[in-house]
């Protein structure tokens, strides 16, 4: 018999959710027009719309929030992202957001001009719509593979297909590619990780054009993990050491502090050169 350990911690909250009668469930679907951006939470039993902030926060996260320094400037909390921020990522410069999408929307603004292209790992909903906002044309590069569930013996299905990467290079030109969105790991595809060798290759073929590489940090330290489980090499390899290596290969990221990071609010963009933040 197998000793299962309980979880290591104890609960000290909970919320009441309320399941609805199934015809009442049926009629709020209609009303609806099924899409569940527009069902309303209330209606909602169990939420699997998104992952965002579905996490339970500590007991040391939530003391946090009252023993914060919220100084208009030069707060002690924000030095310490800032610290932490380069310390795990590498980048040299960060600017704190209030979620995911806001560090979207900054990057989107700062780097895409109407009619250039933007390829990618298959899209997310809210990267996509503010890629298309500032005039970008998504592209979708992901392997055909990642669009098969049934394909379980391959173990890295977010990898970017580096033939389309190229041919859309070729294509439109490098000029009109301002970055290549990696996402990692990728939402659209169930969760599906990137490899570590891909990335290494992203990045190559993306300095030989001069195109710089962004990566949708939210689910990296997840990420990460698939590679120390499946990538030859990184067996006996630290999770920290994997997600700085994995941003070695960046020229910035965005980053949803909601998945991974286990908050229910916050996020930011961080980058190696100012000119990407600013």
């Amino acid at each position: 018999m197998t000793n299962i350990l309980p979880e290591p911690y104890k609960i000290k909250a909970v919320e009441p959710i309320n399941l609805l009668p199934a015809a009442e469930r049926s009629q709020s679907i209609k009303e609806a027009g099924y899409n569940t951006f527009l069902l309303r939470s209330r209606d909602v039993y169990i939420d699997l719309l998104t992952d965002s902030g579905t996490n339970a926060m500590s007991d040391s996260q939530w003391a946090g929030l009252m023993l914060g320094d919220e100084a208009y400037a030069g707060s002690d909390n924000w030095l310490h992202l800032e610290e932490t921020v380069r310390e795990l990522f590498g980048f040299n410069y960060v600017i704190p957001t209030h979620q995911g999408r806001g560090a979207e929307n900054l990057i989107s603004r700062i780097l895409i001009k109407p009619g250039t292209y933007i390829p990618g790992n298959m899209y997310f909903t809210t990267t996509r719509t503010h890629q298309e906002m500032s005039g970008g044309t998504f592209v979708d590069v992901i392997i055909d593979e990642a669009h098969d569930p049934y394909r379980e013996e391959i173990p890295f299905k977010g990898n970017v297909d580096l033939q389309k990467y190229e041919a859309l290079i070729k294509r439109v030109g490098a000029g009109k590619i301002p970055y290549i969105s990696l996402a990692v790991t990728v939402n659209m595809a169930g969760g599906q990780p990137v490899s570590m060798e891909n990335m290494r290759e992203v990045k190559r073929l993306s300095e030989k054009y001069g195109i710089r590489v962004i990566i949708d940090a939210t689910r990296c330290v997840e990420n990460a993990y698939f590679i120390k489980k499946r990538e030859a090499g990184y067996r006996d390899t630290s999770i920290a050491e994997i997600v700085k290596e994995t941003f070695s290969y960046a020229d910035g990221c965005t980053m949803s502090g909601k998945k991974d990071g286990i908050v229910n609010m916050g996020g930011f963009l961080a980058g190696l050169t100012h000119e990407i933040l600013y």
